[in-house]
This record gives C-alpha cells, sequence and structure tokens, in this order.
C-alpha cells in the first residue's frame, strides 16, 4: 500500500492497493460508524462523486474507488463480470480492514451494488440502488440516448459532453449542461477504450431481476421521472420485488444524485442513520 496523500476538500485521501494483481485506486475519507462504499457510473472516475460526498454528514466514513480500467485504475487484461468485481470490492474492503458496510450504487454500478449484496448478505447492512435497473432484463431507455452511452467520449471532450449532457442525462442536467462538462473535466484520468469496453460488456451479460426478492438489506431505491436513460418503471420493478425495499421517487435524471447533491443527501443520512460506531466485522 502507498502513503496517502494530503486530503482533498472532500476529506479523503488517495491509496493504490494491488488487488487480485491489479492496481484499484481508493479514495477513503475516515469517519465514525459504518463506511459507505460508493459504486459509481460506467466510465466515471472517483472524481466525479465529489459534490455528493460534501454534501454527506461530514462524520460519516465514505469508501470509493475507479473499477479496473476507468480513473487510475488499470484496465483489466481480460473482460470480468460483476461477480468478480464484487469479489474485488470485498478483497478491497480486506485490505482497508474494513467489516460490514452500507453500499450505494449510481447506475451501472447498482448492478455492481446488487451484486455485491447478493454475494456479502452479512456484510452490507443497507443498501442504496440510484438510477438503478436489473440489467439486460431492464425496460430500456430511449434509443438516442443509449446510443451516446456506447463510448467513453464524453469523459474526454468537454465540449461534446455539454451538447449532449442534457439529452441523455435529463433532470437538472438540462439546464447545467456546462456544470456536468468541467465535473468530467476534473478527473484526473478518463480512463481506458478497453476499460470503457469491459464495463459494456459486463452490463449486457447480467440481470439481478430474479435474484431480488432473495435480498435481505434494507434497501432505498432513488429514481427521477426525467431519466432518458433508465425509465422509473425500472425502479418500480424493484422496489416490488424487494421485500421492503422503498421507493425515493423525484422529478429529475439520471445523475441528479450527483449535480443537485445537496437535495439528495439528507435523504441518504436518514435512511443510513447517524454515524455511529460500526458493528463487529462479519463477513458474508
Amino acid at each position: 500500500m502507498t502513503a496517502p496523500v494530503i486530503p482533498d476538500d472532500t476529506g479523503s485521501c488517495d491509496t493504490l492497493l494491488a488487488v487480485c494483481g491489479q492496481r484499484i485506486r481508493i479514495r477513503y475519507r475516515h469517519g465514525t460508524g459504518v463506511p459507505l462504499v460508493l459504486c459509481n457510473g460506467i466510465g466515471a472516475g472517483l472524481e466525479v462523486l465529489d459534490p455528493l460526498v460534501r454534501a454527506l454528514d461530514p462524520d460519516r466514513p465514505v469508501i470509493r474507488f475507479d473499477v479496473p480500467g476507468t480513473g487510475e485504475s488499470a484496465a483489466s487484461l481480460l473482460p470480468y463480470g460483476f461477480p468478480y468485481l464484487a469479489w474485488v470490492l470485498g478483497r478491497i474492503l480486506d485490505r482497508l480492514d474494513v467489516g460490514v458496510v452500507d453500499v450505494l450504487g449510481l447506475s451501472w454500478g447498482s448492478a455492481l451494488a446488487q451484486q455485491f449484496a447478493f454475494q456479502n448478505p452479512r456484510r452490507c447492512r443497507r443498501l442504496i440502488l440510484a438510477a438503478t435497473a436489473t440489467g439486460v432484463t431492464m425496460v430500456p431507455g430511449r434509443p438516442s440516448a443509449l446510443a451516446a452511452m456506447a463510448t467513453p467520449r464524453r469523459f474526454r471532450d468537454p465540449d461534446y459532453a455539454a451538447s449532449i449532457a442534457g439529452r441523455i442525462y435529463g433532470g437538472a442536467v438540462r439546464r447545467r449542461e456546462l456544470e456536468v462538462a468541467d465535473l468530467f473535466d476534473r478527473q484526473s484520468h478518463a480512463g481506458s477504450a478497453r476499460g470503457y469496453r469491459h464495463q459494456l460488456m459486463a452490463g449486457a451479460v447480467w440481470s439481478s431481476l430474479f435474484a431480488l426478492p432473495a435480498l435481505c438489506q434494507r434497501t432505498l431505491i432513488i429514481a427521477g421521472d426525467d431519466d432518458p436513460i433508465i425509465p422509473i418503471i425500472n425502479a418500480r420493478i424493484m422496489t416490488a420485488l424487494i421485500r421492503g425495499a422503498h421507493l425515493h421517487r423525484h422529478d429529475g435524471g439520471h445523475i441528479d444524485l450527483v449535480v443537485d447533491a445537496a437535495r439528495f443527501a439528507p435523504v441518504i443520512d436518514h435512511f443510513l442513520g447517524p454515524a455511529s460506531p460500526a458493528p463487529a466485522r462479519s463477513a458474508g
């Protein structure tokens, strides 16, 4: 493990870990109680989540990471699936000496969050799924939005990102395209084309539809009425299938959780409860 750098403006420090033969960048904000693990959207480096981390309870520990091939994490030589990534996440937590966690997944990252919860029922305490779906069995979004998601160009070309942001993300982004372009431009590294292809392939062969009733975690689903990528009907289906799940419906779009973080952070903090000492470690 390398030495952490000076904390950034979210109070977090970066660490590079060698996990399962790969170099993975971790950003860890220490605090009190059960850490919240953030699983990012496709192709996005962990810096994109800065607004959300800043808006959350500052005492809450937060762990985020670049999946292989995004941000500062090296690309995997071979394609991978979500079960493998969930296993890697478990090994990351082992290296950080972290036991029980809460997990929040955004968009593509919600699939990883679901898979981690399936594989680690005693290690994942609570689950938050934002802009979420069941994978290949989802009700698809608008073809034009899905086509724009097929390449990582928006992460490398701020002008292009600004030109398409409102059309593909909807919600608050329709009025704040330049803000999204700036957010993407702040990433330290846009990731590799191979890494993006591997993420696309992971999503193309995965579904949680028939496993959702087996989830045992308290679950919050956050979904917007103006999401061109993942229509809200997907959230309704998942809420019906997950026992005791609660749907937080809003009038925004796909990434309002980040762009309008001050609006959603209190919802997340309320669901997770106040920061308090973490329970004893129990890996599922």
